[in-house]
């Protein structure tokens, strides 16, 4: 079992800090961070808590999913792992590819090109 909390709706006033104390008071706290807007400095509304062990972070969980936070009812749970991107086009680590479809495009049909 992970030792990583994702922590949503939470209000813009929480800081990396209050996030920390909040959490602490279950264990052992390896890391705290509040996500942050890259434009505005503003906080995303979630964040991610790291504990000492599992067993203290499903003791966090039990206790602090649902409380409320300055008016909003906070979501604690387990981190995912993050998931690979699923752009339809783009340049990306497998180079510049129009599409994910293999039935778009020069030669194979339909409009732009194909068998006469």
């Amino acid at each position: 079992m992970s030792n990583k909390i994702y922590v949503g709706n939470l209000p813009y006033s929480v800081t990396d800090a209050s996030l920390k104390s909040n959490f602490a008071e279950f264990g052992d706290v390896s890391s705290a961070k509040v996500m942050m807007d890259r434009e505005t400095g503003r906080s995303k509304g979630f964040g991610f808590v790291e504990m000492a062990s599992a067993e203290v972070a499903q003791a966090a969980i039990s206790a602090l999913n649902g409380m409320s936070v300055d008016g909003r009812a906070i979501v604690v749970n387990l981190a995912r792992p993050r998931e690979e991107s699923r752009s339809a086009g783009g340049y990306g680590d497998a180079g510049f590819r129009s599409s994910g479809r293999s039935d778009v495009g020069y030669g194979n049909g339909g409009h732009g090109g194909g068998r006469y």
